[in-house]
């Protein structure tokens, strides 16, 4: 989530006290690299409450001497590793640190989520403890996407797979509520991820949410290609989480790769170096674009409260900004708006 173009590119990190509670024990690094990048963006934020939830033991080793006074922690006996079954596991371990995150939102004692854990835990959890907003089957995880013309929203890319064309409908609606609500794009224009642009192609849940997002008042396109996505096909883009979580991958794998082999390049004597000497500054430019650590985190789409889910495979870097996105989408009250937007 691109905080810098929140509501419009107003400050979201300014405003009201909020509370968020971070899943120390959630994530391939945990809890090492998720309590030192917790604990290093409240030294830097002591506007905004930051919760630690997991092993009381280990996660007050981590902090050492004198945390921040805005820093706190909550104990949780348990939580759910990487390989574990993500339903079976949140319903058995009463006591996860993931549970006792979305617990704390519940019960007021929070305002946002965020977890570098067990994608499928945290949608599960997040059902279970938060519920889904009135008039949505499915939950959805949203994520802005680079281009040339500025982000998109695509979604899902992770929450639910097995989609339903109902689901993809929903999700084009929560996408278009998302984009105008909460990043400022007036009358955004919404289109399908498919295997060809012309309609009726593609597998049938999308076939079916065609017919559906056709019959609705949302600006559709239609199908759009995944080589249309690098060039800002719609505002929002819709997908099953399979077909999602695969291409952002992708293009994160692709950027890096670009990257490294320019560099490479640039090391190529004789000319490489003074190249590179004439081309630092655009180079520089092109990785903070690219940068997708600097996005934090997906928002959770159609639950009854702020969660964000960033990288398993996150570190301390990255968690800062999950840490800094959950705060902005707190004070956003990103739930709320889409809650409203349905309603009417």
């Amino acid at each position: 989530m691109d905080i810098d173009i929140l509501r419009g590119g107003q400050d979201a990190t300014a405003g009201s006290r909020v509370r968020v509670a971070v899943d120390a024990m959630g994530g391939d690094h945990a809890p090492e690299e998720v309590v030192a990048g917790t604990l290093d963006w409240a030294q830097r934020n002591p506007g905004t409450d930051v919760i630690l939830v997991g092993d009381e033991q280990r996660v007050t080793e981590l902090l050492g001497a004198g945390p921040p006074h805005n820093l706190s922690i909550v104990a949780a006996t348990e939580s759910v590793a990487m390989d574990e079954h993500p339903a079976l596991a949140v319903r058995r371990k009463r006591d996860a640190s993931i549970n006792v995150c979305m617990r704390l939102v519940h019960d007021g004692k929070a305002d946002a989520v965020v977890t570098a854990g067990h994608t499928g835990a945290g949608v599960a959890s997040a059902l279970v403890f938060l519920g889904r907003l009135e008039g949505v089957d499915r939950p959805a995880l949203a994520v802005q996407m680079v281009t040339d013309r500025g982000p998109f929203v695509l979604l899902d890319i992770g929450a639910t797979t097995d989609s339903t064309g109902l689901n993809l409908a929903q999700f084009a609606r929560m996408g278009t509520i998302y984009s105008s609500q909460v990043l400022g794009v007036k009358d955004p224009s919404v289109a399908l991820l498919s295997i060809g642009e012309e309609g009726g192609k593609g597998e049938k849940r999308v076939q079916e949410a065609t017919a559906l997002i056709a019959a609705t008042d949302l600006r559709f396109l239609g199908n759009v290609e995944g080589r249309d996505l690098p060039r800002h096909p719609a505002d929002v883009v819709v997908c099953d989480a399979s077909v999602g979580n695969v291409t952002i991958k992708f293009f994160e794998g692709l950027s890096r790769l670009i990257l490294d082999m320019l560099r490479v390049e640039f090391k190529r004597p004789p000319l490489g170096p003074i190249g590179y000497l004439f081309m630092y500054r655009g180079i520089k430019r092109i990785r903070a674009k690219f940068d997708y650590e600097k996005l934090g985190g997906a928002p959770l789409l159609g639950v009854k409260g702020t969660v964000l889910i960033t990288h398993g495979s996150a570190k301390r870097r990255m968690i800062g900004f999950a840490v800094e996105a959950g705060a902005a989408a707190a004070r956003a009250r990103i739930p709320d708006l889409i809650a409203e937007a349905l309603a009417r």
